[in-house]
């Protein structure tokens, strides 16, 4: 396989789950690593031979670039037994990782970022009013996750798959966002399943 390297800032979920998904396959990643507190996305180094999106992560393969966590996540694990044989059960799992995109991430992930990171003080007007919004619906996405994990060991079929680790990433750190573990107990149990896989190595 080309040489690849993981643009990326470490306390991006996005990130980590590509992090992940190497460990756990055994592959190799070099780092470079991006303050994206300080813009560095932002600059014209970046955007010109990395991202023109101006955002990461990004995996590079060889002297080819990939935006999109989950799309990178596929890339590697391409094969592997993290992507199942059985056609039904692979589009199930890209449909758990579409969630995590556009229903779980928008709102467990932004919440971690602005309260943890950027702060409620320093919130725009705007962001401050989408707090409760995005609690809710933060809430309803875990909801989601409880109910399918009550009575399932993992997200798709019999064991872990890309559907796992894409919504490990943001869920496992989602206390900093200001959501209770406790709530979801089945949610908690998972995480512990995933975190006793062979290879896992924790969020930096």
């Amino acid at each position: 396989m080309d040489r690849l390297i993981l643009h990326e800032d470490p306390r991006s979920g996005n990130c980590y789950k590509i992090k992940l998904t190497a460990a756990m396959l055994g592959l190799p990643l070099e780092l470079r690593q991006y303050d994206i507190m300080k813009g560095d996305t932002r600059r014209p180094e970046f955007l010109q031979s990395v991202n023109a999106n101006g955002r990461i992560p990004v995996l590079q393969v060889g002297h080819r670039f990939l935006p999109e966590s989950n799309a990178a996540c596929w890339f590697l694990a391409e094969g592997s037994f993290l992507i199942p044989e059985d056609p039904f059960d692979r589009a199930d799992m890209l449909r758990w990782m579409f969630f995590e995109q556009y229903n779980r991430e928008p709102n467990v992930a932004t919440l971690r970022f602005w309260l943890h990171f950027v702060g409620e003080a320093n919130l725009t007007e705007h962001q401050r009013g989408q707090i409760m919004a995005k609690r809710a619906g933060g809430e309803a996405a875990l909801g989601l996750m409880e109910e399918k994990l009550a009575g399932e060991a993992w997200f798709v079929g019999e064991t872990v798959t890309l559907a796992d680790i894409a919504l490990y990433a943001y869920t496992h750190v989602c206390e900093a966002g200001g959501f209770r573990l406790k709530d979801y107990p089945a949610i908690c149990g998972w995480l512990k399943r995933v975190e006793a896989l062979p290879r896992y190595v924790p969020m930096t």
